[in-house]
């Protein structure tokens, strides 16, 4: 008898949620981004809350939330109503891989924590110096940094643009001192002063300054160069084979989100992967399509990790 019982409050649940997901959304969506206004990451989000909230027939609003190297906003999320209602989109790279390696205790689990949705796209980060300094190469600008030692400096704000380049000093053998930044942003003024020597910047925003001839970019942290840019690969200007440290960006509910619900998620950003209107923003902004399901990005999370243990080591990160 118990078990009927059982069996029975097991469908009426599954129809329940069966019916939910039929009527959803019936409210806003908040889609939740670990960057502030303005920055790459939220024009990144903006973009996919205009297209999500177009195909779901309701507003989609961007709720930015920086801190902790985009995990404040994981963590919100990760504590939130699992109703489909509050969404995370994200770096995954950061957020799911590399803040294990950059936080002594990040405040859940990347795994057990969250519904994986979607799968979007690859960024990739561009190394940068003002275009006043002498320095025309990855050799040139490697060359200053060893005779400044100690006393060079770059600033970074997200862990691909600490990553990248504790990774290049590592196999550089530089002594060149990291000034962490909330964003790639905040460190302009240093930047455009000469305070700072070089920064891994998102290309969504870096690129706009390279156009503008506000900084001059010597390399991409992709693994293969970048379309239509003219800049070698850190692989190839500085000699570093295998340097690949561009971010994944990925979709997420909370943990216990009704199935139906995620699929009918993972359906709507399918669609919109497959859009001209995406092809020409991720185009505009310099990122690469890597679309894929909440499998797809299951099975990603686990390998990315494993990825990024081994760049925080080579790296020398140290959790603080």
């Amino acid at each position: 008898m118990i078990r009927l019982f059982a069996a029975i409050a097991a469908a009426v649940l599954a129809l329940c949620a069966a019916a939910q997901a039929q009527d959803y959304p019936t409210r806003v969506i908040k889609m939740v981004v670990g960057y502030p206004a303005g920055s790459g990451g939220d024009v990144i989000a903006r973009f996919y809350a205009d297209q999500l909230s177009k195909i779901c027939g309701k507003p989609v609003i961007v709720e930015d939330k920086p801190g902790m190297i985009s995990s404040a906003a994981a963590d919100a999320v990760a504590k939130a109503t699992p109703d489909g209602y509050t969404i995370l989109i994200t770096s995954v790279t950061s957020s799911h891989a590399a803040n294990l390696f950059n936080f002594k205790k990040l405040p859940y689990d990347p795994i057990k924590d969250f519904t994986p949705v979607a799968t979007l796209q690859k960024s990739y980060f561009v190394l940068m110096v003002r275009p006043e300094a002498p320095w025309k190469s990855v050799a040139e600008l490697t060359e200053a940094m060893r005779q400044k030692g100690s006393k060079g400096s770059y600033g970074y704000g997200s862990p691909p643009a600490l990553a990248s380049a504790e990774l290049y000093k590592a196999r550089k053998g530089l002594q060149t001192v990291g000034i962490p930044y909330k964003t790639s942003m905040a460190s302009l003024g240093e930047m455009f002063s000469g305070e700072l020597d070089f920064q891994f910047i998102d290309a969504t925003a870096g690129m706009p300054l390279i156009d503008g001839g506000k900084l001059r970019g010597l390399a991409v942290t992709s693994g293969q160069r970048a379309p239509n840019v003219a800049i070698p690969t850190m692989a190839e200007a500085a000699d570093i084979p295998g340097f690949d440290t561009a971010p994944v960006w990925g979709v997420f509910l909370p943990a216990g989100a009704p199935a139906p619900i995620v699929a009918q998620l993972e359906a709507w950003f399918g669609k919109i992967m497959t859009l001209d209107a995406t092809r020409q923003f991720l185009a505009n902004t310099h990122g690469t399509p890597f679309a894929g399901g909440g499998k797809a990005l299951a099975e990603f999370i686990p390998a990315e990790i494993k990825k990024w243990e081994e760049l925080a080591r080579l790296a020398k990160i140290e959790p603080q």
